[in-house]
């Protein structure tokens, strides 16, 4: 499989392989559930969930915990991360890049989101990804990232170019004016009780 950016050729090597087995943890389900919990009771009639870079989809489960009865689909790049989002039941799997995945493929959901991914993207292709989250959402699209106000690069475990900080719902604001936030939340790395990665979600609504 090729690939049109070194982003994508890093998570879907050696490095995504590593954060796979780096990142499985149990208790992680746990604290996603409680996040997303947050996060779905700001919703309504929200029952399929698509996730733009699942990897082994942990945020899946959190959401079939939630909603035993809801439909899930997902995109992920990194073949070792699709063995264990496989062993999800009745979840739609898109196998490749988002940059390979068109729209129609797994067709609308009432909510699209990424977790830690759009960090990871490209910034000359993040305009690509929100044109797609959009259009595979007939309501809900949910931004869980790190957020800086302005771009800026950051050091990824000593790689550079592989981790950017922006205001990615700003962004999909500005670029989809029928958009309106709907909440938002900053995730603190000592919470008591359920500790994230100090980043900071918004769920946005079609109007």
């Amino acid at each position: 499989m090729s690939f049109t950016t070194e982003q994508e050729t890093f998570w879907a090597g050696d490095f995504g392989n590593d954060y796979v087995d780096r990142n499985n943890i149990h208790e992680s389900i746990g604290r996603r559930t409680a996040v997303l919990s947050k996060i779905i009771s700001r919703t309504r009639d929200a029952n399929s969930f698509l996730e733009f870079g699942a990897n082994i989809g942990q945020n899946l489960v959190a959401l079939r915990n939630l909603k035993p009865n809801c439909e899930l689909s997902a995109i992920e790049i990194n073949a070792k991360a699709r063995e264990t989002l496989k062993t999800i039941p009745n979840t739609n799997i898109f196998e490749g890049s988002i940059f390979d995945f068109e729209s129609a493929q797994l067709g609308q959901h009432d909510f699209t989101f990424t977790s830690g991914v759009l960090i990871h993207i490209n910034p000359d292709k993040l305009d690509e990804v929100y044109t797609k989250m959009y259009e595979c959402s007939k309501k809900y699209i949910l931004v869980k990232e790190y957020y800086n106000p302005k771009p800026v690069e950051v050091s990824y475990r000593g790689h550079t170019e592989r981790l950017f900080k922006r205001d990615f719902a700003g962004d999909l604001m500005d670029k989809y004016p029928d958009l309106e936030l709907v909440d938002y939340k900053f995730q603190y790395h000592r919470d008591y009780n359920f500790p994230m990665d100090d980043s900071t979600w918004f769920l946005l609504k079609k109007s």
